[in-house]
């Protein structure tokens, strides 16, 4: 921009130079025309008068050479007819080489003054009326070589001015431009850091209050608000990304060429570290029968709807798939994957807690229905039937009356409706009891190992709950060996009681069951209900605890239950 607008200033500045000089060239023509006309003409009337005395003299021939060479002029006399009177020829001019000459005679003849000059200005013809009677005009020329050189002085000096001007015009338009491109260089690289995202470029105004100044304080005052602006939407992408991050739900959001624009965490769990789920990556396949790449596809219609699916890719896992297609002129659609595996094996197990009660039911009441059937039909008269079947239902109505109990505790357990009320309880005494409540099989040994003043943080019903059930399981699967209830002190904050025995022992398949409702591995008896462990899992999360099995084929087995200490908050 300098180059142009310094162009621009010496354009300017040489038509207005050249324009002033043109006209100051002419007007100063002009009025040095005018000067030497007046001097021209001042010397011929002098020149007229002496002319008429050297006639009324008679000594014209003798005295007009030197009278013209006085007055620095070409003198030519005529009578009232025009013909010459002194020669046609005066200091090297020839009358009648201009034709001005012929016009400033018939001028003259008439008795009117004439002054005029050639078209170069430099020789002025001056014709003027003789009073006498031997002469009747007088022409005069006049050569103005030193005014004319003083015009051209004047003319040349004046173009000098003109290109000096022009000069001057082009180094001050070069400085403004510098002036107003460094201003605009400022604001450009202001608005190139904005462009890229950089707010702390200040412009400045200057020591300029101008347009530009004004541009570059709005261009401040936006930066600001741009500043503030950005820094709120980062703000929020972060808060967003954490959010987005934190979802429990994988969700991916992809282009209409289904690329991965978007993944969080979570669907990066589930779908593996095998599977990229890179930014630009194509949306990959992971599981084989499911087209997930079709399912997108469809998202990118307009016109598509929300969706829902369920697919189990394996046995252990189950995902419900929600699609949001692309929409309000967004080309990215969304998909959100939810693990439902814990949900879909808690509805199994109820279904499965349903079939097993009804059946532990149907059991026992088939036994009652039966023998109170044969009493009916005449055993009662028979002592020997009657006790028998009365017996059956002494013992069928003692289990149904043991799967009540067990499925109140449960339920107590897992709803929390009662509300616990902790304090300190002494696990020997606990312990103790629970073992007088068990009949092993013959040959089993049983021990308790437990600190006297050893106390556990919690409810003492509960806790001999979990104690009794825990020996009484040790007793059914145990044939031989020994049983040990022990506790003791893991830290200062918590308690441990273990129940070991030298049973059979639990496989790994078994071991991940044993704490379902109604699961039995086999190995006991056979006359439970698999609700044992479930109650003591159950009543040790509600009192703040936590239970562990340690257990192989062959090794035995033991149960550690880890509770807070009665100092923790005491």
């Amino acid at each position: 921009m300098r180059w142009w607008l310094a162009l621009a200033f010496a354009a300017i500045a040489a038509v207005t130079a050249f324009a002033v000089a043109e006209v100051l060239t002419q007007r100063s023509k002009q009025v040095l025309s005018d000067r030497a006309e007046e001097i021209a003409t001042g010397s011929s009337v002098a020149a007229a008068r002496e002319v008429t005395a050297a006639l009324e003299r008679g000594d014209l021939s003798r005295s007009i050479e030197v009278l013209a060479a006085g007055r620095r002029l070409s003198l030519f006399v005529f009578d009232q007819e025009g013909r010459p009177v002194t020669e046609d020829g005066s200091r090297g001019v020839r009358f009648g080489s201009d034709p001005l000459d012929r016009q400033a005679l018939a001028r003259a003849l008439t008795g009117r003054r004439f002054v005029e000059h050639d078209a170069s200005g430099n020789r002025i013809v001056v014709g003027l009326h003789l009073r006498s009677s031997r002469a009747a005009a007088l022409v005069a020329v006049a050569f103005r070589n030193d005014l004319v050189s003083e015009a051209g002085i004047l003319h040349t000096e004046l173009l000098r001015a003109a290109v000096l001007a022009v000069v001057v015009g082009a180094l001050v338009g070069l400085l403004v431009a510098v002036l107003i491109a460094s201003r605009l260089r400022r604001i450009a690289s202001a608005a190139a850091a904005i462009e890229a995202g950089r707010f702390d470029t200040e412009v400045g105004a200057g020591f300029l209050s101008d347009e530009v100044g004004d541009l570059a304080a709005t261009i401040d005052r936006m930066r600001g608000r741009l500043r503030e602006s950005f820094a709120a939407l980062e703000s929020e992408r972060d808060r967003l990304h954490t959010l987005f991050e934190q979802l429990q739900e994988g969700v991916i959001a992809v282009d209409s060429r289904l690329n991965v624009v978007l993944a969080n965490k979570a669907a990066r769990r589930i779908f593996g570290r095998a599977v990229p789920l890179t930014e630009g990556t194509p949306l990959p396949e992971p599981w084989p029968g499911f087209g997930l790449r079709a399912l997108a596809r469809d998202l990118s219609d307009q016109g598509t709807g929300i969706f829902q699916a369920r697919f189990s890719p394996d046995p252990e896992h189950t995902y419900g798939l929600a699609g949001i297609p692309a929409r309000y002129g967004t080309p990215l659609a969304l998909l959100v994957f939810s693990d439902i595996s814990a949900r879909e094996r808690q509805e199994r197990a109820e279904r499965e807690f349903v079939a097993n009660a009804a059946h532990e039911l149907r059991t026992p009441l088939a036994a009652i229905a039966n023998a109170v059937e044969a009493l009916q039909l005449g055993a009662k008269e028979h002592p020997p039937d009657r006790d028998r079947f009365l017996a059956v239902i002494d013992r069928q109505t003692a289990r149904l009356g043991r799967l009540g109990r067990a499925l109140l505790a449960l339920a107590r357990a897992q709803t929390r409706q009662e509300a616990l009320r902790l304090g300190p309880v002494p696990l020997k005494p606990v312990l103790e009891e629970a073992v007088e409540g068990i009949h092993p099989a013959t040959g089993v040994s049983i021990g308790v190992s437990c600190p006297e003043r050893l106390e556990a943080l919690g409810q003492r019903a509960l806790l001999e709950q979990v104690v009794a059930n825990l020996a009484a399981n040790a007793a059914k699967h145990t044939k031989r060996g020994t049983i040990v209830l022990a506790a003791h002190a893991v830290s200062p904050e918590s308690v441990q009681i273990e129940v070991s025995d030298t049973g059979p022992g639990i496989s790994a398949s078994d071991r991940e069951r044993v704490f379902d409702r109604f699961y039995q591995s086999g190995n006991g008896r056979g006359d439970g209900f698999g609700l044992g462990l479930a109650i003591v899992s159950e009543a040790v999360h509600a009192l703040g605890g936590g239970v562990e099995i340690d257990s192989a084929p062959k090794r035995g087995t033991v149960v550690r239950v880890t509770l807070p200490a009665a100092t923790e908050r005491a």
